[in-house]
């Protein structure tokens, strides 16, 4: 049988991302930094798994974040990791445990994880 390849790494992915979920959780101490990637944008909130709260969330869609025309999907990240750094220190939030979700740790991941960490985040 003949299966779109799509299929297969959308599986391969969540199960990923489940083993991934078994070892991470979030405290009111140390939140979960949660990332979402789709074809167009990036998503990031910093939840509280204990409470089951999301403390502060970030994307590139966010109201008040503008993004400057013709910028890469990768620096869009940065930018993001960047506001959601900012916001989570407004908030008291200093450190975090990274869930990548199943993503590779490369490209907008690692561009949204390097500038968390150099806006003030500890991983």
């Amino acid at each position: 049988m003949i299966r779109p390849s799509n299929i297969d790494k959308i599986a391969l992915r969540n199960r990923r991302r489940a083993a991934i979920r078994k070892r991470i959780s979030g405290s009111p101490e140390r939140p979960r930094l949660a990332v979402f990637r789709s074809h167009k944008h990036i998503y990031a909130q910093i939840i509280d798994d204990t409470t089951g709260k999301t403390m502060v969330s970030m994307s590139d869609k966010a109201k008040g974040f503008e993004i400057e025309a013709g910028l890469k999907k990768s620096e869009r990240s940065a930018m993001v990791g960047t506001k959601l750094a900012e916001v989570a220190l407004a908030a008291g939030i200093t450190k975090v445990t990274f869930d990548r979700a199943g993503y590779k740790f490369h490209g907008r991941i690692k561009a949204l994880a390097d500038a968390a960490r150099k806006a003030g985040l500890e991983f």
